[in-house]
């Protein structure tokens, strides 16, 4: 795997254009963010020796070279997941790849839906804590990087939460902050799932993002993630939820989303 990796970051290093020390990753319904970003360079994951292919609709499959405000950035339009069918170490090679390439900080995106009844459809939850509920840990096996038993208490850095609640007040934009839930998919929750989830402290769910935060934790990277709400979990009733519902609210919320990636970037 190590080798696997090496080889693809030695791939890129010949082709990119600059040397960011920043990356998002772009989620469900968030790809257009990419109107932010001056495109120095973008290559589809299909052309990129041994990385994985996104078949989910909304996340198109390029990687992106460029600048979001004065920064070069590093940006995955489209990410992996694991009921695709990919195993965990496939699910988060292309955060191995931007450790080789010098990837500092890690920006998260997803669209998620509140197990908290407070929050609203087009809330932009600033991720302060996650719970992982995969099957699989994507730790598991030889460890490639770093200690062998890593302290995921300040998994998503405080600093850089911090200077997000301060961008959003300056911007007059409203946030959450709360704890995200990860959960394998594709199917989304039932009643009584999003009941339980509630009970274990659980904000937001989804079926991303944790596998991703831990492995840039390992390879020391800072982290911020936002979920975007785009519904609403409830304990009882007949929960109606499409794919395509997803990524129209996630359409409409991500401006503002954008604003707080461009803002705090330039200030990293």
């Amino acid at each position: 795997m190590l080798e696997l990796i090496k080889d693809t970051a030695n791939w890129l290093k010949n082709r990119i254009p600059c040397s960011p020390e920043t990356a998002i990753i772009l989620g469900t319904g968030l790809g257009e963010m990419v109107k932010e970003i001056k495109i120095s360079l973008e290559i589809p994951y299909q052309e990129i020796p041994h990385f994985p292919v996104s078949t989910v609709e909304g996340h198109n499959g390029k990687l992106i070279f460029g600048k979001l405000g004065e920064k070069d950035i590093m940006a995955m339009q489209g990410r992996f997941h694991y009921y695709e069918g990919y195993s965990m170490k496939e699910v988060t090679f292309p955060i191995r790849v931007m450790y080789e390439l010098g990837i500092k900080t890690l920006l998260v995106s997803n669209a998620s839906g509140a197990t908290n009844p407070t929050y609203q459809i087009g809330d932009l939850m600033i991720i302060t804590d996650h719970i992982n509920n995969f099957p699989e840990h994507p730790l598991r096996g030889q460890n490639l990087y770093n200690e062998r038993f890593v302290d995921m208490g300040d998994a998503y850095t405080p600093e850089l939460v911090q200077r997000a609640l301060e961008i959003a007040k300056n911007e007059g934009i409203k946030v959450q902050q709360g704890t995200y839930l990860g959960t394998q998919g594709p199917t989304y929750e039932t009643p009584h799932e999003y009941k339980m989830f509630r009970t274990w402290g659980a904000d937001a769910v989804g079926m991303s993002t944790v596998p991703e935060v831990i492995v840039a934790h390992h390879c020391h990277m800072k982290v911020f993630g936002i979920s975007i709400i785009t519904d609403l979990g409830k304990d009882s009733g007949t929960i109606k939820i499409s794919h395509e519902e997803v990524q129209k609210c996630a359409d409409a919320a991500q401006p503002n989303m954008a604003t707080i990636f461009r803002e705090l970037i330039n200030q990293i």
